[in-house]
């Protein structure tokens, strides 16, 4: 039987991409030992693959899909097709980004200055070709962990690392002096899977399902009822994708409302819809918006 072969990101990525495969409809399950995970899918079959080696099986169709970053395929320089955009982190929805990082009492201000010094990163090849398109000779050195301590040591001058609102950079009396990439996770295909009618079908739906899934993260349903006099002033007050839902009750001069909306505006968002008289209110859990 032909199978999909579906790579499973281990590391950071790995709960988070579980878990949104279960908002999409697909159940992963394994234990702590196993790199082979089960899946509720008899046409797919997984694997657990590091984020940073993702990109380079997908490449030469050892996995037919997988996630990883934009970072990694770059680093990498993998040729793969890049089936969709999957904006999340273990943390939160944003964009990551790799950045340039030294001493608040460096003296290094900008890119420019790290000319002939030592710098530290994971990222090293993209970060070579990054320095040499802007004519910078740097120090290059992988680093196998604990980046932000070899700076705040002294044991680099500067460090290539990634962030997301940088607060532990700051914590550790660090200062961002440049920016060289944003990178999200994304879907990314082999090309030989692309190519082939039966998975490129399975891609699809895998895709439409997953976006329809990081869609749906941070929104809510809501639903309630509304009098006939008052629909005008509540609909007014719900943002919704494109117009709320009404519908006529039994009760020719009542009707029911329903709206998905952003979870951080519920709060207060409620108050106002009950004083323009909506009664009934209902809030629940979305996991798909396609």
């Amino acid at each position: 039987m032909k199978k999909l072969k579906l790579g499973i990101p281990k590391g950071s990525l790995e709960s988070n991409t579980i878990e949104l495969f279960k908002r999409a409809g697909w159940r992963i399950t394994y234990d702590a030992r196993s790199y082979f995970p089960d899946i509720d899918d008899e046409d797919i079959s997984c694997a657990l693959v590091r984020a940073q080696e993702m990109s380079r099986y997908v490449d030469d169709g050892t996995i037919d899909l997988g996630l990883t970053g934009k970072d990694w395929i770059l680093e990498n320089e993998s040729d793969v097709v890049v089936v969709q955009d999957l904006v999340y982190s273990k943390a939160s929805t944003r964009q990551a980004r790799w950045v340039l990082v030294v001493r608040e009492d460096s003296p290094i201000k900008t890119l420019e200055g790290i000319a002939g010094k030592k710098v530290s990163t994971e990222l090293v090849g993209f970060t070579r070709r990054y320095l040499q398109e802007r004519g910078i000779e740097a120090h290059l050195e992988f680093s196998w962990g604990a980046t932000e301590a070899k700076v705040v040591e002294g044991l680099v001058d500067a460090i290539v690392e990634v962030t997301e609102t940088g607060s532990t950079l700051r914590a550790n009396k660090l200062k961002i002096i440049h920016e060289l990439l944003k990178t999200n996770t994304q879907l990314i295909a082999s090309k030989k899977a692309w190519d082939d009618p039966w998975k490129r079908r399975k891609i699809e739906q895998i895709s439409a399902l997953l976006s329809g899934s990081l869609m749906a993260m941070g929104k809510v349903g809501l639903k309630m009822n509304v009098a006939k006099e008052n629909l005008g002033r509540v609909v007014l007050l719900l943002p919704s994708l494109k117009a709320p839902t009404t519908s006529g009750l039994y009760d020719e001069n009542w009707f029911a409302v329903e709206a998905v909306v952003d979870r951080s505006i519920v709060r207060e968002l409620i108050p106002l819809l009950q004083e323009a008289g909506a009664e009934g209110i209902i809030e629940y859990p979305l996991n798909k918006v396609l």
